[in-house]
């Protein structure tokens, strides 16, 4: 996984270069789908079922699961990237959210960093998962930040994107008592919103946005348990 998460970070790193005002969200896609391929890995979300792209892109008050299309990047979007790799047998799964060319959101973009961070500090040895998820509930809303999604969650991810356990962003008491194991493969994200956490399925049947229409954002690394904290294997190059 450690191949494959270095991988994906350049992906990602290079797509978010790429990514200019002007271009298509669908460029973008391919660009990324294509650095994949040249280094031997898959694109792991177009292994979900239903799912036909290597990239979710979204924008502004979209959240999650946004399908590449024909739109352009504006200057002034709030842009949020989310990419998984298939490599050797593994999936990483990561996510970063920035905006082009202007700074409104900045104070909004750092607590998501931030959240991440403390986050990724709690996936340690005999740490449950509600300590992960304190840490990224105390940032963005302890702060007055905005809100994290009661939807959505992170989640473990190895042989198979998608699996046990999963981590929401608050502190939700069932999922929550789950105990963290040694050297456990968490894909932790940090997903919220400037507004309430209500959100709503567009037409595609796919991309979530906020219901209220307030901007949202998306941060994401998969990690390692470990001793002291979570080891990164995708971090932001």
């Amino acid at each position: 996984m450690q191949a494959g998460g270095l991988i994906l970070a350049q992906a990602l790193a290079a797509t978010r270069e790429f990514i200019q005002p002007g271009r298509k969200l669908i460029e973008a896609e391919n660009f990324a789908r294509h650095f994949l391929e040249k280094r031997g890995a898959e694109a792991a979300f177009a292994r979900v079922p239903g799912y036909h792209w290597a990239t979710c892109i979204n924008l502004n008050e979209g959240i999650v699961h946004g399908i590449p299309d024909e739109r352009q990047f504006q200057e002034g979007d709030l842009v949020s990237l989310d990419i998984g790799a298939y490599y050797q047998g593994y999936n990483t799964d990561m996510a970063y959210s920035w905006e082009l060319v202007s700074h409104r959101y900045r104070t909004f973009l750092e607590a998501g960093k931030r959240a991440l961070e403390q986050a990724i500090k709690a996936a340690r040895y005999g740490n449950r998962v509600v300590d992960i998820s304190r840490a990224i509930q105390t940032t963005i809303e302890g702060q007055g930040v905005g809100s994290v999604s009661r939807d959505l969650t992170g989640h473990g991810v190895g042989r198979e994107l998608h699996q046990e356990p999963f981590i929401p962003g608050f502190q939700e008491p069932v999922m929550g008592r789950y105990a963290l194991q040694p050297k456990e493969t968490l894909a932790i994200e940090v997903i919220y919103s400037a507004g309430e956490p209500s959100l709503v399925v567009d037409n595609d049947g796919w991309t979530i946005v906020t219901q209220d229409g307030k901007i949202s954002a998306l941060f994401e690394k998969t990690v390692i348990v470990g001793r002291t904290g979570g080891r990164v294997l995708t971090p932001y190059l």
